[in-house]
């Protein structure tokens, strides 16, 4: 059976200039198929227009994607996931992130997005406790000008300790030219990066308009498999500080109170809207 990509319903404020994630009535030419999960064509946008990453997809593939509604807080993610997954005929569940912030701890001087990424992996954790087949997994380490490579592979040594880390695979050069063609077209920096590195490049590049220092190297180009269950109760401290928020808003709220900033903050402080 084929897989199905997907991704949250949250673009960067360049593509949406609206702070935060887009709950399911906000999204026009989609398919609901369980509460908070949509199927998402070509044509899928938001009410204002935006135009979502996983609606390039589907045009770049010809297929349906899948967009998750993050800000109904990990219990509902989950219960939303595990719909959707039967509806669809899927056995396994794989939540991915680009660069490995999803295991910090929160005391990263470059931290930026750890709101969504600790929600969606505290759903994981939710799923997996439920019987749900899940894995995690980190591509293109450090590629996201967040965690360093010296930062992150800490954190991976802590979840190798705890017995939760499930592999490493390269990016192959096959995998790298499937990657370029996505690129080109969903606007995305990180992951661009990913490729540079399976390219072979060395050295330092910038992103988010030089906001961002993204190290070059072999390390990028990998795919690093984690037990999420194992990370939540260990490793990843920021997901299980939100593991019972009742939604996004209430887990924000519970890092803020750590005097953990999160990328709603940016966007409240910036968007227009």
């Amino acid at each position: 059976m084929q897989p199905i990509l997907g991704g949250v319903s949250w673009e960067r404020l360049p593509i949406d200039p609206r702070p935060g994630p887009r709950s399911q009535d906000e999204i026009l030419d989609g398919r609901g198929i369980a509460p908070g999960v949509v199927l998402a064509g070509p044509e899928t946008r938001t009410i204002d227009g935006a135009v979502f990453a996983e609606s390039h997809m589907a045009a770049l593939l010809g297929e349906d994607t899948v967009l998750v509604d993050v800000g109904l807080g990990p219990a509902r993610v989950a219960d939303g996931l595990a719909q959707a997954a039967e509806v669809l005929g899927f056995d396994l569940i794989a939540f991915v992130d680009v660069g490995g912030d999803v295991l910090a701890n929160g005391s990263e001087p470059t931290l930026a997005s750890p709101l969504c990424d600790a929600v969606m992996l505290a759903a994981a954790a939710r799923l997996q406790r439920l019987g749900s087949r899940v894995v995690g997994a980190v591509f293109g380490p450090s590629c996201d000008g967040e965690l360093t490579p010296e930062e992150l592979l800490g954190q991976l040594a802590l979840l190798a300790q705890d017995q939760g880390l499930l592999g490493i695979e390269a990016i192959t050069s096959e995998m790298a030219d499937e990657l370029e063609r996505a690129v080109d077209a969903v606007p995305t920096e990180a992951s661009a990066q990913a490729v540079r590195c399976a390219r072979g490049e060395i050295g330092v590049a910038t992103i988010r308009a030089g906001r961002r220092t993204v190290p070059l190297s072999p390390l990028g180009a990998t795919t690093v498999y984690f037990d999420p269950d194992r990370a939540v109760r260990g490793v990843a401290r920021l997901a299980r500080m939100v593991l019972d928020a009742p939604d996004l808003d209430a887990a924000h709220e519970l890092l803020s109170a750590e005097g953990i900033r999160t990328e709603l903050d940016y966007e409240r402080e910036r968007s227009p809207q």
